[in-house]
């Protein structure tokens, strides 16, 4: 997923943007060791438009909460450097300045009438379904960002969307014809579904330590710590109903269910809590934090972890692993309590032994044997296919949602979008675990109903708009000039 976003980032601009409020409650990830020299505020000029340092940190971060999401909360700034994400950020903004450039050009405006109806419509600054200037205004401040920055950014995401919505043009009837060409091909199959239990697959050992010997440097033991660790507790920590309830009437965007959709005040009221009381532990946990590197405080207990033990934070492992031995980290929050850290060893990973690593080597060297001993098991069965030793299907459509036997309905459909994607007639398509072997015995082709007629025109819509839209930003990169203020904006 990653690989792709980044290989098509510059072409789904308008797609993705969303920095103007994808990060709202996600909290702002800023530049970290990121030194750059902007000029008068700006990092670029796009034609004739500027590109502030504002605007980059806030896409940064959009971007950031996209991946880190993705990856489970695992992203440092570290792995984002490497990803690059400083670069898509201004990919991104460079494409959008492209745009606002030609909508300048051709006339395209945004009332403040139209502003403040996007603004009042973002469901996270809304109270019982009302905008709530408060809980408005408490974002701008935990994001410390001015009401200006952010409706300026209302403004330019309504005329991209203006400028792209030029650029639908209804289907026309040879294209509809076509795609529903295709998609009411239908097929009948001969096919065999082939799975490990059709092998007679032996470990060799030599052959799995010749395994191991090739690729022994990935076979590693963990990065161990000894660790000093002061536990300064909030579960004691004193706070009264009216103080949970302006907590959250300040913060409110902050509490929002897997629909990203704001939780009333009485389902949020054990998190807001927590997050309360850890707010009123921190002076206590930087005392704990003063005294521990004085001398004066012992520590709570002394561990020894491996790195990314889940008894700490993602986040305090993320510091730990850039300090030394001697350090001691400030004050972290783990689960309900904080954590001030003290690194007394590091055990460094070494190569793992044959015997140490066997178990591990057994199991990846188990499954790539079995998956190449059921690719050449489907050669084999490709190049003598017998129709009488074979399941013979109805004709089927990818539309259908066809379950074919033994598949499960999910099988079934990732078999079919690659069959009905390929020119051969007879060939073998791999699944997770299982790898069929088909010949495609009749063909035709069925009529359009009226339901389908809809898709097919929403279909034709989309494939054109995406052309045009990738056909308009290349005349855009050549129209408008980038000049950029400062390095390590482009690749």
């Amino acid at each position: 997923m990653i690989s792709w976003m980044q290989k098509h980032n510059k072409y789904l601009v308008w797609t993705i943007w969303i920095a103007t409020i994808a990060f709202i409650g996600a909290g702002f990830v800023g530049w970290g060791s990121y030194s750059f020299g902007a000029k008068a505020g700006n990092v670029a000029k796009v034609g004739d438009i500027e590109i502030s340092q504002t605007k980059l940190n806030m896409v940064y971060s959009s971007i950031y909460n996209q991946y880190n999401e993705r990856l489970q909360g695992r992203l440092d700034e570290k792995k984002a450097k490497e990803m690059g994400l400083v670069q898509q950020a201004f990919a991104q903004l460079e494409t959008q300045a492209k745009i606002l450039n030609f909508a300048k050009e051709i006339g395209i405006i945004v009332s403040d009438e139209e502003v403040v109806k996007r603004l009042q419509g973002i469901r996270s600054f809304q109270k019982e379904g009302v905008f709530n200037k408060e809980i408005y205004n408490g974002y701008l401040r935990s994001q410390r960002m001015k009401a200006n920055v952010f409706e300026d950014s209302l403004r330019e995401e309504l005329v991209i969307q203006k400028t792209i919505n030029l650029l639908s043009v209804d289907a026309l009837p040879f294209e509809k014809e076509a795609l529903s060409a295709g998609m009411n091909v239908s097929d009948k199959l001969a096919y065999k579904v082939l799975t490990e239990n059709d092998l007679n697959v032996t470990l060799d050992e030599a052959k799995m330590k010749t395994f191991w010997e090739a690729q022994k440097e990935n076979f590693l033991t963990a990065q161990m710590y000894t660790l000093s660790v002061v536990w300064t507790e909030s579960k004691d920590t004193e706070v009264t109903e009216d103080e949970i309830k302006a907590h959250y009437d300040k913060n409110s965007f902050n509490y929002s269910n897997a629909e990203g959709k704001q939780l009333p005040y009485e389902e949020a009221k054990v998190l807001v809590t927590r997050d309360l009381k850890l707010k009123k532990t921190k002076k206590a946990a930087q005392k704990a934090y003063i005294a521990f590197k004085k001398g004066k405080l012992d520590s709570s207990e002394k561990v020894t972890l491996a790195l990314g033990d889940p008894k700490l934070s993602n986040e305090l492992w993320n510091g730990v692993k850039e300090k030394a031995v001697g350090d001691i980290l400030k004050p972290k929050i783990v689960a309900d309590r904080y954590a001030t850290v003290k690194i007394e060893n590091i055990v460094l990973p070494k190569t793992k032994t044959y015997e140490e690593a066997k178990e591990e080597v057994a199991l990846i060297y188990s499954a790539q044997a079995k998956r190449e001993a059921l690719l050449a098991l489907a050669e084999t069965t490709l190049k003598n296919f017998d129709q009488n030793d074979s399941i013979i299907s109805d004709f089927v459509k990818l539309e259908e949602g066809v379950n074919l036997k033994p598949l499960n309905n999910q099988e079934s459909l990732q078999f079919l979008q690659k069959l009905f994607t390929s020119s051969k007639e007879k060939g073998i398509i791999s699944l997770l675990d299982k790898v069929i072997v088909y010949n495609i015995l009749e063909q035709k082709l069925l009529p359009t109903d009226e339901n389908q007629s809809n898709f097919v025109n929403q279909t034709v819509n989309t494939l054109k708009e995406s052309t045009f839209e990738a056909n308009l930003i290349k005349m855009l990169h050549k129209k408008y000039p980038t000049e950029v203020y400062m390095g390590g904006l482009t690749n």
